[in-house]
């Protein structure tokens, strides 16, 4: 015959409750060094019984992986404890951000309205600021041309000219 399965609830009897803690104290401890083998895990358990004395396993020692868990909390809770250098640092950076953001909104604005006044220009209206931006790209370029030639007598003077 197969196990058969049992209720799970406390135990009434304090002797079979007794003896249930025992077996299953051990059972458990069974399964947790199997689990530290298998695994390559560190593990630790304490139970007290119903007599209310403690019992323990821990893999590789009880000791070793307490002071490392208590040392983990310790680390968590210097991490939610930062210092208030940090956090006037990251307001800072925040208000900053959020300037760039207002700065960003503020010219996306003004884009938006220029491309309303473009889309409701009359094309006539297109042709002649087509013909200023010519006009102003020309003169640029002629600015260009002018200086470009200066630079090239900077570098390599016309020798033999005579005044």
């Amino acid at each position: 015959m197969g196990r058969r399965k049992i209720e799970i609830a406390m135990v009434k009897k304090p002797e079979a409750r007794q003896v249930t803690f025992s077996k299953r104290r051990m059972g458990l401890f069974k399964k947790a060094n199997e689990l530290a083998i298998l695994c390559g895990t560190k593990i630790v358990i304490v139970v007290f019984s119903p007599g209310n004395k403690p019992y323990s396993f821990g893999h590789p020692s009880v000791d070793a992986i307490a002071s490392k868990f208590l040392q983990q909390e310790l680390d968590l809770n210097d991490v939610l404890e930062t210092p208030s250098s940090n956090i006037e640092d990251l307001n800072q950076q925040h208000e900053k951000v959020m300037a760039d953001i207002a700065e960003a909104e503020k010219e996306d604005k003004a884009n938006e309205e220029m491309l309303k006044e473009y889309k409701s220009a009359s094309p006539k209206e297109w042709k002649d600021s087509l013909m200023e931006l010519k006009n102003m790209v020309k003169s640029r370029l002629c600015d260009l041309d002018i200086s470009d030639s200066m630079m090239l007598l900077a570098k390599e003077p016309v020798v033999g000219i005579k005044n």
